[in-house]
């Protein structure tokens, strides 16, 4: 049987069925390593992506979500416009229920810039939140 074929940067996410669609969770997705370079002087840019999604009937597939991050590493964009387009694309794939994309960017002359950017799916209404108090002694993860 012939080796699989090296994955390449692709713009193409893959969905599969949501396995409880009956009821809201979190998905969070976290790209520590996201590249691409500034459109006026070429040089590279690096940020720490979080994605937060509430699925409704399709989940993004990870190996699919990272080729899309890595199709990014040779474009030049503007933070503000490629953390719009990630958003725009993962709604248009998944129709999420809800989906925030936090993109904080390293610094860059001197200045670090963090773009939020959400969807909610009209009508779609989040449960109540709930906060539970820390058990004395407990870890806290880290966010």
């Amino acid at each position: 049987m012939p080796p699989n074929p090296p994955s390449r940067p692709s713009k193409e996410l893959h969905v599969f069925p949501n396995p409880a669609p009956e009821r809201d969770y979190l998905i969070q997705f976290v790209v520590p390593e996201f590249t691409c370079h500034c459109p006026l002087t070429g040089q590279p840019d690096f940020a720490h992506f979080t994605i937060e999604m509430i699925a409704d009937q399709a989940c993004v597939e990870l190996k699919s979500l990272k080729m899309y991050f890595w199709s990014f590493r040779d474009e030049g964009a503007f933070h503000e416009k490629v953390t719009n387009t990630i958003l725009s694309d993962l709604v248009k794939a998944t129709d999420p229920r809800f989906c925030r994309i936090t993109a904080k960017w390293y610094v860059r002359g001197g200045i670090f810039t963090n773009v939020v950017v959400e969807h909610r799916q009209k009508g779609w209404t989040p449960q109540p939140r709930v906060d539970l108090p820390a058990v004395p002694g407990e870890m806290r993860a880290l966010a």
